[in-house]
């Protein structure tokens, strides 16, 4: 029988989690991600068959009874899961009345899921009525993002079509545009209703003022991939203030409507005029 630790999810994250921080995302212990696993998908390893431990999950998780999650632990960096993979990582399953987590991998020094978990949690759910495909979510600190948050109107539209007019690919890589939520304490219920809401509305990516961004994805690279295109419109949005801010030439609304129609994506109503 195949030992999970060397499954193609435990890959996955070690990969991404690694690259994410490297590209300076993921400060210290900042950031945290979850895989959702079918039970049907883990019948060749025989390591994950006993619950280690549970834990009350604060909500009514009862949608996702049943599925499997591998999820960082709270507190751990992302630089250290490539090496400390089952100390920094836990494989979570849901329990039949959707209460509580039940660890059944992983977090083998006595390590819990991050903060964020009931937060993944919500979006998961939010994001799978619209997707049945949906795996992945994400969260980290992206640097230049944050900055225009600090800095720029907090207007979806506003923000979107920035991200959007930054580079022609944006528009095919995010039709949907960028949703955003107030400024919040991360790690609360709260948030993760509020993010949970702008997933229902069809935002894969959204924007946690001067905090982050959140993500959701039907695989690893798909989520990340939201990330980096996000995160380079802003980039290139930076470099240009920091160049003057004159921008003497860009991309037009209609170039926009013309390359989503090229891509077959259809832009967010009543964001392009």
């Amino acid at each position: 029988m195949a030992k999970f630790i060397d499954s193609t999810f435990v890959r996955d994250m070690c990969n991404i989690t690694r690259q994410s921080y490297d590209n300076g995302w993921d400060e210290r212990n900042g950031g945290n991600m979850s895989i959702r696993i079918k039970p049907e998908e883990l019948t060749d390893y025989d390591d994950i068959k006993t619950v280690k431990r549970t834990f009350d999950l604060g909500f009514d998780a009862s949608a996702l009874a049943g599925q499997y999650f591998l999820v960082t632990g709270t507190g751990r960096y992302f630089r250290n899961v490539f090496q400390n993979t089952e100390q920094d990582l836990g494989l979570v399953k849901i329990s039949a009345d959707g209460k509580k987590g039940e660890i059944v991998w992983g977090y083998t020094d006595g390590a819990m899921p991050t903060s964020e978990f009931p937060t993944h949690l919500m979006n998961h759910i939010a994001r799978l009525k619209l997707d049945s495909n949906q795996r992945v979510v994400m969260h980290c600190h992206v640097t230049n993002l944050i900055a225009m948050s600090f800095t720029q109107p907090l207007n979806e539209k506003y923000f979107s079509k920035i991200i959007w007019k930054m580079q022609a690919e944006s528009m095919p890589v995010l039709p949907e545009g960028l949703g955003i939520i107030p400024y919040e304490t991360p790690g609360t219920t709260i948030i993760g209703e509020h993010t949970a809401a702008k997933v229902a509305d069809g935002f894969r990516v959204v924007m946690w003022p001067h905090h982050g961004m959140f993500a959701v994805g039907d695989t690893p690279d798909e989520c990340f991939g939201l990330i980096e295109t996000v995160e380079k419109a802003a980039t290139i949005f930076t470099a240009i203030q920091a160049q003057g801010g004159n921008r003497l030439d860009e991309i037009t609304d209609k170039q926009l409507v013309e390359i989503a129609k090229y891509f077959h994506v259809s832009p967010r109503k009543g964001f392009l005029d």
